[in-house]
């Protein structure tokens, strides 16, 4: 089994870590104390980015957006030559091929990966699209580590995250869309009859909706920027996206909202 890296330890990260294979003898650095995640996870946990991924052939970043490309600078430092990264952040095309240079640069093999579904229940078998170069030899290193719904995307870097970046507009919007109408609905007193009028399966898509902003709704309103970025470099206002991100980061923000 090849030496593996994980840079940042969130939801995706450690359910990784915990069922596949490799996790036991893997290497993690995060910025945020995390012992005992770590030791919950049953991974060797790090104190510096360069401990991490030293002698590493295979590095995964699964940072928050705004830390992608930085953390591709910085692995770029200390990266042995040949070594597979795989850049699984929810960021924009732009921002993909700046960590690409970086990464490129100190002879490493750059894989731009797309999750494209929450990791859980789906673990491993979570589908992911690659692009770059790289892409064929990286999905032969995943299903080697246990990665089992991988495709291949004939294109350039960013080509995979295009795809996640344009579908989340409607997925996250939706769920935006959906606390609105639930706050709307509670001030009203309608709840129920609005539910109902949708169809017979509002009710538990309003309550998975809702608990995916009280537990990720920062998280999403990071990547809804980076959303931004896409549509403004293909000249299309982001009209509608700049209210998703503005009512994710308030529920995010608030942790909670009662149905």
């Amino acid at each position: 089994m090849q030496p593996v890296s994980l840079v940042g330890f969130g939801e995706a990260g450690s359910t990784f870590a915990k069922v596949g294979l490799w996790g036991a003898a893997a290497r993690v650095f995060d910025i945020k104390d995390k012992r005992l995640e770590y030791d919950s996870a049953g991974v060797s946990g790090c104190d510096s980015l360069s401990e991490a991924i030293r002698n590493s052939s295979v590095i995964i970043s699964l940072v928050t957006a705004d830390q992608a490309a930085k953390v591709a600078e910085s692995v770029a430092h200390f990266i042995a030559p040949n070594t597979h990264y795989f850049d699984m952040n929810s960021v924009a095309p732009q921002t993909k091929q700046v960590a690409a240079d970086h990464i490129g640069k100190a002879g490493g093999h750059y894989v731009d990966v797309a999750i494209m579904a929450p990791v859980n229940p789906a673990q491993l078998s979570v589908p992911l699209l690659l692009s770059g170069s790289d892409a064929e030899d990286g999905s032969a290193v995943l299903a080697q580590l246990g990665f089992d719904n991988v495709q291949v995307v004939p294109g350039d870097i960013g080509k995979a995250t295009s795809i996640k970046m344009i579908r989340s507009i409607m997925v996250k919007g939706i769920e935006a869309l959906t606390a609105e109408m639930m706050l709307a609905a509670q001030e009203a007193g309608v709840t129920e009859e609005v539910l109902q009028s949708l169809g017979a399966d509002w009710t538990e898509k309003a309550h998975y909706n809702i608990e995916r902003m009280t537990t990720h709704g920062l998280r999403r309103a990071a990547e809804m920027e980076e959303v931004v970025l896409t549509l403004n470099a293909l000249g299309i206002e982001p009209l509608m996206t700049r209210g998703t991100i503005a009512r994710q980061r308030e529920i995010g923000n608030s942790g909670d909202l009662k149905l």
